[in-house]
Parts: C-alpha cells; sequence; structure tokens
C-alpha cells in the first residue's frame, strides 16, 4: 500500500513515516508544498532507517503530486492548513483513496491548551466537507506524541481513536495504525464523533505539562 503523508516534513509526518516504514512493507511518501523540502526530508528518513539496519526507499514529492500515487493520504498539516490542503490535490483523489485526518485545533494560553474546534465542528468534519463527496475521510492518530512516534528507541504501548462514516475505509486505517508496533486502534464511531476525540489531544497535553515525567504521555484504554 502507498501512503503519503501531505505536510510528511512536520512533527507528526515524521512520527508516522518513520514508524510506518520501519515497522511496515508499505511504501512511504513525503508531501510537502516545496518538493524539495519533501526530497531532503525523505532523504534524512531514509538514514535514520538506514541507520537502525533497515533499507527503504522513502519518496518526496509536492503535495498533489504525492496525493497522485497514493492509496491513503494522510493531513498531516496544522488544522488551518487542512482545507486549502485538500483543496489543492483534490482532483488527484478520487473513491479508492482514504483521506485521513490527525490535525487538532487548539489554542493555548497561560493555564494551557484548550480545543477550538472550526466551524465545521471538527477538523475531521472540516476534512469531510472540503473532500470531493466520493473520498472517504477517517479522523486518527489525534492524541499521540510526535515526539515519541518519531523515536524509534522508544516502545509504544498507546491506543488511537478512529472516527469515519465509511466502514471500510475505517478498516483499512486500523490495519494502518495496528501495523505500527505497540499501537492499538479503537472503533469511536462516525465522524460526528470527532470533536469528542480531538479534544482529548489538548488534555493529553496539560497532563504532560503539568506532570513530571509525562512529556510523551498518551492514552490507553482498558
Amino acid at each position: 500500500m502507498r501512503i503519503a503523508l501531505l505536510g510528511g516534513t512536520g512533527d507528526i509526518g515524521q512520527g508516522l513515516a518513520l514508524r510506518w516504514a520501519y515497522d511496515t512493507d508499505h511504501e512511504v511518501i513525503i508531501g510537502s508544498r516545496d518538493p524539495e523540502k519533501a526530497r531532503t526530508k525523505a532523504e534524512e528518513y531514509e538514514t535514520e532507517l538506514d541507520s537502525r539496519g533497515r533499507e527503504v526507499t522513502v519518496k518526496g514529492f509536492e503535495n498533489a503530486m504525492a496525493a497522485d500515487r497514493a492509496d491513503v493520504v494522510v493531513l498531516a498539516v496544522p488544522p488551518y492548513h487542512v482545507g486549502d490542503t485538500v483543496d489543492a490535490v483534490a482532483d488527484k483523489l478520487d473513491s479508492e483513496t482514504v483521506l485521513v485526518s490527525p490535525a487538532v485545533g487548539m489554542k493555548g494560553d497561560e493555564d494551557g491548551m484548550h480545543y477550538h474546534a472550526p466551524s465545521a465542528g471538527s477538523v475531521t468534519a472540516l476534512a469531510a466537507r472540503a473532500a470531493p463527496d466520493d473520498v472517504p475521510v477517517v479522523g486518527a492518530f489525534h492524541n499521540l506524541s510526535a515526539d515519541r512516534l518519531a523515536n524509534l528507541d522508544v516502545e509504544l504501548d498507546l491506543d488511537t481513536l478512529l472516527v469515519g462514516d465509511d466502514p471500510d475505509a475505517k478498516d483499512t486505517v486500523s490495519q494502518l495504525a495496528a501495523a505500527i508496533e505497540g499501537l492499538r486502534a479503537l472503533d469511536a464511531g462516525p465522524i460526528a464523533n470527532a470533536s469528542e476525540v480531538e479534544s482529548v489531544t489538548p488534555l493529553v497535553i496539560n497532563i504532560a505539562r503539568h506532570n513530571d515525567g509525562m512529556h510523551d504521555v498518551g492514552v490507553k484504554f482498558q
């Protein structure tokens, strides 16, 4: 399977790219608005993986070219870029493409981070609204620490919550999540439930901020 991470040069994109390239045989593609930046980061990821005995080819392209080559497209961009990013690649998506949204709208102040939903109700809903009608959208990977994902020396034991209206698309993303060692996917229902899932992220960040030794805290349900 080909996975394109649009904005794959950023924190969450890096973490997911490294984990999929290290733990699976899926083809990983890095997307960026700047193709040269995408290629440079792809080479950096290859070097990191090679240092760990994993010879993998990671390619970098401009976002639209990356999306055109993928089965699953991950919107690893800040929440305020989600709509524009989907618009920019919309003609490269079709009903066979699964679009994944991990972004969360947040605002910070002296007390901590607070959930800040867009007018659509959630960033996942915003992505679904922007996507072509026949393209399934799944919200996933919201509550994960990007630093923890990107550090391949760290063993994961975490859950990620999935929301989506297309069962087959949700199953595809569930399998991709489970393919990352130590990550379990749990179904949290339709996209209508995305705001509840996304709002856990600022909670996790606040816990990490106010408790010693919990910098890379995540979520595990038992």
